[in-house]
This record gives structure tokens, sequence and C-alpha cells, in this order.
């Protein structure tokens, strides 16, 4: 029996050392440091032009938004206009109030849940909202309160808009540095996050779909080899 532990711990401890080396070439490999940019007048008019060519005007009209991740494990119906998600995962339906949580009502297989049961389930459903909704609506997020725009200069010779949250959300301190085509619509984005160890990690913002309410919105990615589905997007009034 010994014997046999032993031998478990060396190929525990094995495949474990094995990830680390992989990790640590993956690091350095493709660990970026997070470019510095200008800020001021030309930053801004970037993320203006950005807005403009995904129709921010449509989008800050729309009041439904819908959308799904994880092959559909987390599904959300967001009334944008007044404030309110309907947040489903699991066996689980949250009710949101983003305006004020403490408001918001949690159930289990439609039974509504106790208030401490509750307050732990409300809280994921923010954190699964603040970060399933940034892979659909990131771009119009740019002028957010304590976000600071920074203008970059790509290896192509182009502009590139790096937007910092230095407050707000689930994680601040994120980076993300969009890059455009010529008439402002993204292409992709690489990100300094705090839940992504490895700094400049690119995913794409190229799958583009206008919604029934006019606004442009992603019905997929792709980071790598993984291909990020938005489900079903839908956006109407």
């Amino acid at each position: 029996m010994k014997k046999l532990f032993s031998i478990l711990l060396k190929i525990v401890g094995g495949i474990l050392l094995l990830g680390l080396v992989i990790f640590g070439i993956t690091y350095l490999i493709y660990n970026e440091p997070l470019p510095e940019g200008s800020k001021g007048s030309e930053a801004d008019a970037l993320a203006y032009k950005m807005l403009e060519a995904i129709n921010h005007d449509a989008y800050k009209n729309t009041q439904y938004l819908e959308w799904s991740l994880l092959d559909g494990k987390h599904k959300y119906k967001w009334d944008k206009a007044n404030g309110k998600v309907i947040v489903n995962w699991g066996d689980y339906t949250v009710k949101l109030n983003l305006n004020d949580t403490s408001k918001s009502i949690a159930s289990k297989k439609n039974e509504l849940i106790s208030a401490k049961e509750s307050k732990d389930i409300v809280n994921t459903a923010w954190d699964y909202f603040n970060n399933d909704s940034f892979w659909l609506v990131a771009p119009f997020k740019v002028f957010d309160q304590g976000t600071i725009r920074s203008v970059v200069s790509l290896d192509d010779g182009t502009k590139g808009l790096l937007v910092t949250y230095a407050s707000g959300g689930t994680t601040p301190g994120d980076s993300y540095l969009w890059k455009l085509k010529p008439n402002g619509f993204p292409k992709s984005y690489q990100m300094w996050t705090s839940i992504v160890p490895i700094g400049g990690i690119e995913a794409t913002w190229d799958d583009w779909k206008i919604m029934e309410s006019g606004v442009f919105l992603p019905t997929s990615h792709q980071l790598g080899p993984v291909t990020i589905n938005m489900g079903p997007v839908k956006a109407y009034n």
C-alpha cells in the first residue's frame, strides 16, 4: 500500500511539475507588458470613432438585450432601460436589480430561497453578469466612470485604444487594448486582467451582427483555440 501511495505521489508530482514547466514556457513566449499610451483628446476621438461605427446611439435607445455564455449555461435577459436583468444558471434564477442589489430576488428550482443563501446567490449573479455582459457590450463601456483612455502606437503602424478600468465592476484595474479597422469597427482586444495571469492575451471582436434595434453586437469571440459563443443574441425595444 505504501509503495502504491509513493508511486501515486510521484505521478502527481510529475504532472504538477510538467504543468509548471508548460506554464513557464507559455508565459515567457506570450506574456507582454502593459503598453504605455498617450491620454487626451486623440484617445477620446478614437473611442468616439469606435462608438459611432457600432451605432452607440442605437445602443443607448435599446431597452432589452438577450444572450448566453458557456454553451447556454449562463442565460441573460437585460432590461437595460430599468437596470434589471434576469440571470439563469443551473437550478438558479436571479432577478437582479443593478441599481440596488438588496432588492434582487433569487430562486432555486422556481422556489424562493432563504435570505442568507439569497445574498450569496445574488452576489454570484452579479459577478456572472459583470463578466458575461462585458463580452457583449465592452466597446460601449469605454467612457464608463473610472475609465482611463490612451492611444497606443501598434506594430503595424496603426493606433490602438487602451482602456483601463481604474474603478467599478468586479475586477477594477483591468486594461484592454482595442485594435480597430480603418472605419473604427473593433477587430480584437488584448487583455491585461487579474484573472488571466498572462498579459496581452488577444480575443477577437470581428463576428458582428446588426440587431433589431439597429445596434451592432458580437455573436462569438475567438480566444486562442477557444470559441466563446454568445448564444442567440438579441437587442430590441
